[in-house]
């Protein structure tokens, strides 16, 4: 809105409309979309797989990330395009759904929005092309169900054999046997099987620079990155008792506002002494509810702190809230809030607490071992280095997220691409038997799936083609739906021989999730531009 004058100098308001617009429109309005998402799954591509390739991504802090976990590589782009935004949460409802696929789950999304484009080239209309797309993605999980195979989980040998294979493509894959094992005890710990739930935030992950990724261990019980409050106090206690606080040791304050005057060193001394009193009847209640270690949530000062060591009583500070409930759930103690609440039934027991130290700095971690309740566990990853040790985790992670659902829906599909291939088979054959103008869009679909088992023999340095033939010929002519890539030169294209294999639940997921964000792509057919004021 501005001010302006007639010919007659008489003032009026001049009010712009918002800003002046281009506008892109129809046909050319989807492909600028389909273009704009293409460019974000195109990056991707090459971190499909065991042998995919990892990205190196810098920060504005000179933070540097080396993953090819494919929501953390979108998560820390730089985009400022709406459409490839989409794509990143796509890679996050993966993530948050399955935990892993995230990467598969673009690609795939990627390829339909490709196939899409030749469609919308030939003249077919966006809204026919979605009802093709929803028809052959149900098409392809129903195929995929009939090819699961139900697998018990009542031992540990599958659960393993599903952490390993999420773990082939990560940076630990050469320890991938140990991250595996260590992944499926970790489950076990915290999983109901009765109930078929797992709550993952009983389980923790903690890491320290130094050491081999070997080293790594699942320890019964809490890890916290802390040190006792005095380097005097015992580094190891055995069989303690622990009162887990809520309170600070500090006198007690006034609600009200007030003020203190100190008019003589006499006066000093009493508010010392008086401190002190409160100080010391503080660690009494601790004694005589009669424990051996305090985990305080807040700090104090020195003064306590001498106290503590004074009487015998270790003591651990500013320990975190989420570390507070693992450790009242591990050693089945109560969080007390107030002294005058500590008691003897709210302690939490423990088989050991031991101060560990790292390298030649003053790294210090505190393990709470052989805890009563199993039921909160910690992964602890030692590695070269920081950047190594966060890849570990989201590695960690992602198997956690696949034995969880393996033990939710024990039914599983082969890996290798071979899943990908026999549901393409079936929805080319279901396309053959449509008579209508969605058979192009069915036909693409199929052609769509075949980008996961394609860009895993690129990236594995095979031959696309007569590796995607040859898995094709296996599931057409022996009626071997278990054919896939062979990646890893193990000699043999049966998966189900390899033993790779990923759940049901996770692969149809990907599918739906790819299936309704290039839905809603091809559903936008008009884009408006705003320029700023300085183009104007």
């Amino acid at each position: 809105m501005s001010l302006a004058f007639d010919e007659f100098g008489r003032p009026f308001l001049l009010v712009k409309e918002q800003a002046q617009k281009e506008r892109v429109t129809g046909v050319e309005a989807q492909k600028v979309n389909i273009l704009a998402a293409l460019s974000v799954a195109n990056v991707l591509k090459s971190s499909l797989g065991p042998r995919g390739m990892d990205k190196i991504l810098t920060t504005p802090d000179n933070d540097v990330v080396v993953t090819n976990d494919g929501a953390t590589i979108l998560e820390r782009m730089d985009l400022d395009n709406e459409i490839a935004q989409l794509v990143v949460e796509l890679s996050k409802s993966q993530d948050f759904e399955i935990g892993d696929g995230t990467t598969g789950v673009v690609c795939i999304a990627g390829a339909l929005l490709e196939q899409a484009a030749g469609l919308l080239d030939k003249g077919i209309h966006s809204s026919r092309i979605s009802e093709g797309f929803e028809q052959a993605c149900e098409i392809a999980c129903r195929r995929l169900e009939e090819i699961a195979e139900t697998i018990p989980i009542d031992g540990k040998d599958y659960l393993f054999q599903t952490a390993r294979s999420t773990l082939n493509s990560k940076v630990v894959n050469r320890v991938r046997d140990h991250m595996a094992m260590i992944c499926v005890d970790a489950v076990l710990s915290v999983a109901d099987l009765a109930r078929r739930d797992v709550n993952l935030d009983l389980i923790k992950v903690e890491g320290k620079v130094g050491g081999r990724l070997e080293e790594t261990c699942l320890v019964r019980g809490i890890v916290i990155d802390k040190d006792f409050s005095h380097p005097q106090m015992p580094k190891e206690l055995v069989n303690p008792r622990i009162a887990i606080l809520t309170c600070p040791f500090e006198p007690p304050k006034p609600k009200t506002k007030h003020t203190l005057q100190i008019t003589s060193a006499a006066h000093m001394q009493e508010l010392h002494a008086q401190e002190q009193a409160y100080f010391r009847e503080e660690i009494a209640r601790c004694k005589a509810a009669g424990a051996d270690l305090v985990i305080c949530q807040w700090g104090f000062d020195d003064e306590a702190n001498y106290l503590l060591y004074y009487h015998d009583l270790p003591a651990v500070r500013w320990v975190g809230g989420v570390e507070l409930e693992l450790i009242a759930i591990a050693t089945g103690g109560r969080i007390v809030p107030r002294f005058a609440d500590l008691s003897a039934e709210k302690l939490g027991r423990c088989g050991r607490v031991r101060e560990v130290g790292f390298g030649t700095t003053k790294d210090r971690m505190i393990f709470l071992e052989d805890c009563p309740n199993s039921h909160a566990v910690t992964i602890f990853i030692r590695g070269g280095n920081h950047m190594m040790i966060e890849e570990a985790k989201r590695a960690l992670h992602d198997a956690i997220c696949m034995v969880r659902n393996l033990i939710r829906d024990n039914r599983v599909v082969y890996g290798g691409g071979s899943a990908e291939i026999a549901a393409s088979l079936a929805v080319l054959r279901h396309a053959d038997e449509t008579p209508t103008v969605e058979q192009h869009a069915i036909r693409a679909f199929a052609d769509a799936l075949e980008t996961i088992p394609i860009n895993l023999a690129l990236n594995s340095g095979l031959d696309a083609i007569l590796a995607l033939s040859a898995a094709r010929k296996a599931q057409v002519e022996e009626n071997n739906p278990f054919a896939g890539i062979d990646c890893m030169d193990n000699g043999t294209i049966d998966m189900k021989t390899q033993g790779v294999f990923e759940t049901l639940h996770g692969k149809c997921s990907q599918l739906r999730l790819a299936m309704q964000v290039v839905k809603m792509i091809l559903k936008i057919d008009d884009v408006i531009v705003t320029k700023s004021e300085d183009q104007n």
